[in-house]
Order: structure tokens, then sequence, then C-alpha cells
């Protein structure tokens, strides 16, 4: 799990929300108060929440390269159908995606924030670490948009550790 700066604008969301999982300790802090509270959720809510979160996990995981298969649909497209949205568009004429009740539901939230990242670029670079113990979100801000791992040092170092044994080995 990585330490650096957050995603940028919207994304910040949805990297926060899949980062609720620990995969690698199966801690999941959508069990807490304080966890439910960073999205505005209840109790009842978390089951939902859970299967967006693994949804933009696997959307993550695709923009890392690591694609399910061509007839699967995507869970994540069915979740955001039923986003309730409006476009707003402002005094400068800037238009946007905006949720269409308030207080906006977290789904609401996540497609509008996504549709607004798709927009300026900056969707696709939103990813999933390779690590299977890993899947932490991070942003990809290297130049070229080839990051792996969330983190060079942790799970870029083991990946490279455990080929480099089995090239020895």
């Amino acid at each position: 799990m990585t330490e650096k700066e957050p995603a940028p604008g919207e994304l910040a969301l949805i990297e926060a929300l899949v980062n609720t999982l620990d995969v690698e300790t199966g801690a999941d802090t959508l069990d807490t108060a304080d966890g439910r509270a960073a999205f505005g959720l209840t109790e009842r809510d978390v089951p939902e929440a859970r299967e967006l979160r693994e949804a933009l996990r696997t959307a993550c995981l695709a923009h890392a390269g690591h694609r399910p298969p061509d007839d699967a649909a995507s869970p994540l497209d069915r979740l955001l159908a039923e986003a309730p949205l409006r476009v707003t568009v402002d005094a400068a004429g800037t238009a946007a995606l905006r949720p269409a009740t308030e207080p906006a539901g977290l789904t609401a939230r996540v497609a509008a924030a996504i549709a607004t990242a798709a927009a300026e670029g900056t969707w696709a670079r939103l990813k999933a670490c390779e690590a299977q113990d890993c899947r932490w979100a991070y942003y990809d801000r290297s130049p070229a948009g080839r990051r792996r791992w969330c983190s060079m040092s942790v799970c870029g170092a083991r990946a490279k550790m455990r080929t480099y044994r089995a090239k020895r080995g």
C-alpha cells in the first residue's frame, strides 16, 4: 500500500473507496462507523458499497492491463446505470454531470466522478496494484502511464525478487 498523494480531483473518492479493503489482511474499514461515515453510508448501505468497490477495483485492474474475458459483462456498467445524474451548466457555460438528488448517494457520486475524470483524461490512470495480495488503488503519475504496482519499493520489489529467484533457482 502506498502513502503517495491521492488521486486528483473527484478520483480521490474512487481511490479511497477501493482502498477501504486491505486485500492482504481482509480488514475492511466499511465495517467501522468512521469508515462508513467517510462515504456517508449507513450499515444498510454496506453490501451495495462493497459491490461497487469491487466493480471499481475490476475497472482499475483493467486500466493496469488485467482485462476480464471479452464476453464478461461489466458489473460497474450495470451498477452505474442506476445512478441518478443530471447535466448542469454554470454561469461560464461549463457543463458537468452531477448527482440528481441531494444528498447524493455513493453510486451517483462515483458515476459523476468517473464522467468528470473521463472528460479530463484521468480516469484510465486510476489503477489497481498488480500484486495479488495487494490490489491497492493508486493514481499512475508516471510519464508513460505504465506503472504496475502501487509502490515500487514494496510490491514492485517483491515481484522483481520473485522473478529473480525463479530465474536463479
